[in-house]
């Protein structure tokens, strides 16, 4: 075998290279994996390395295809979180994409890992891969991906700088450097917590680190599409308007009015598609969903799902349960019109991975909308074992008026169809009911 092709030799220098850095203190994180067969972590440096080395090659069939993941750069102190780095192509100001109408734009959830603020995150990573090879495919093509979203629980604890530096931030330079798109975070309850009062001293924590991480992301305090102080923010690109909202605290009254104020302001005869993103679901059927019903839910289907009745919004992305699920929500508008709200619930961004726990009990929520004719949908379900939810994420394709979807499973996923096949159209006739 040539030197400069085997892995062991690759994993050795590795280990050369990054033994001295110092943060996190003596430590240096090498990850050997073998296909199919194995996956290595050790911190290097506390023990002997070629012992790890030596247990890799002896799994590799045939000493080979084993692949070293560095670790993400420790340039940030233990006590700030490094800034995510901006977009080598980020989004133009949005009066210079109006003319735009066709593009795409992925969205996943929930990528927190097993180490995190010990290693990089494996499965995340693996989708992170992904998607590297989904942008470059279609980059030429017709509908090039522009920005992506993700609903939130970046880290297992967003209060540990650690866990965003090590785990989370070099990843996400990838897509942003590598593939050079935009990407929007929303808070989700690991990250920032799920309380609900503004001054909770672990909200502080986990807000400021979130803040720190996307702050080369989102649009500023003082930014017409940025509620000051808050993570809540929006964004118009071509036809699409989208719109980031902190779930954990959806009663806030000042995010709710911040919102309907973005919403009653926009001109909808550009911004054909409304597009709302946050981390916990309308409704769902896996372990945060079913017969429970967690307090940000139930404000959401109070306070927010008639707000995006009001204002036509057509797509709402969440995470939280680690599954993939597809709600339609059918209601009439003031015209008599038939419309549709999309819930996808796609959290399989790296995180343990649920399973379907049971259908929610909607009749109250439906009830309470009759005025709006409201009916709900379950039209993609959760598999009852972890098998059947792969890693995953969806690209969104945007084409004027025409919305679809495909679903990309990943690693082991690969194969998923929960459309009996991977896509599906987002859009309806007019006037079409059913």
């Amino acid at each position: 075998m040539r030197e400069e092709t085997c892995p062991l030799t690759r994993a050795w220098r590795f280990h050369e290279q990054y033994k001295s850095r110092a943060d996190p203190p003596g430590r240096c994180t090498m990850k050997i994996h073998v296909p199919g067969w194995v996956f290595l972590p050790q911190p290097l440096g506390r023990v002997w390395p070629s012992a790890l080395v030596i247990a890799a090659y002896l799994a590799m069939p045939g000493g080979s295809g084993a692949q070293v993941v560095p670790p993400s750069d420790p340039g940030s102190s233990a006590q700030e979180v490094a800034a995510i780095e901006a977009p080598r192509f980020p989004l133009p100001p949005e009066e210079e994409s109006a003319d735009v109408s066709r593009f795409s734009y992925i969205v996943y959830g929930d990528t927190r890992g097993r180490r995190d603020g010990e290693d990089p995150q494996y499965e995340h990573s693996l989708i992170v891969e992904s998607m590297l090879r989904t942008i470059a495919s279609m980059e030429t093509g017709p509908d090039p991906v522009r920005f992506v979203l993700q609903s939130g629980d970046a880290v297992v604890n967003g209060r540990d700088p650690a866990q965003w530096n090590v785990s989370f931030v070099g990843l996400i330079n990838r897509l942003t450097r590598e593939a050079g798109v935009s990407y929007f975070l929303a808070p989700g309850n690991h990250d920032i917590t799920s309380a609900a009062d503004l001054e909770a001293p672990g909200r502080h924590e986990g807000l400021r680190n979130y803040m720190s991480a996307v702050s080369r992301l989102i649009p500023p305090d003082g930014a017409t599409r940025r509620l000051d102080g808050y993570p809540t923010y929006a964004f118009g690109y071509a036809n699409t308007f989208v719109l980031a909202l902190d779930s954990n605290i959806a009663e806030d009254s000042t995010q709710l009015a911040w919102a309907a104020d973005q919403l009653e302001g926009l001109d909808r005869e550009r911004y054909v598609h409304v597009v709302a993103f946050f981390h916990h679901p309308v409704y769902s059927s896996g372990p945060h969903g079913g017969s429970r019903v967690e307090r940000p839910t139930a404000v959401i289907r109070t306070h927010w799902m008639p707000l995006f009745r009001q204002h036509g919004v057509d797509l709402v992305f969440t995470g939280h349960d680690h599954v993939f699920e597809h709600w339609i929500e059918r209601y009439k508008d003031g015209t008599g019109q038939w419309r549709r709200i999309d819930q996808i619930v796609s959290g399989g961004g790296g995180a343990p991975l649920y399973r379907y726990r049971g259908e929610p009990d909607l009749r109250a929520y439906v009830d309470k909308a009759a005025a709006d004719s409201v009916r709900v949908t379950h039209l993609v379900r959760p598999g009852p074992k972890r098998g059947d939810n792969p890693y995953h994420y969806v690209v969104v394709h945007v084409d004027g008026p025409e919305v679809w979807m495909d679903v990309v499973g990943v690693d082991w996923g690969r194969d998923f169809r929960p459309y009996r096949s991977a896509r599906t159209s987002l859009s309806d006739p007019a006037g079409n009911e059913d």
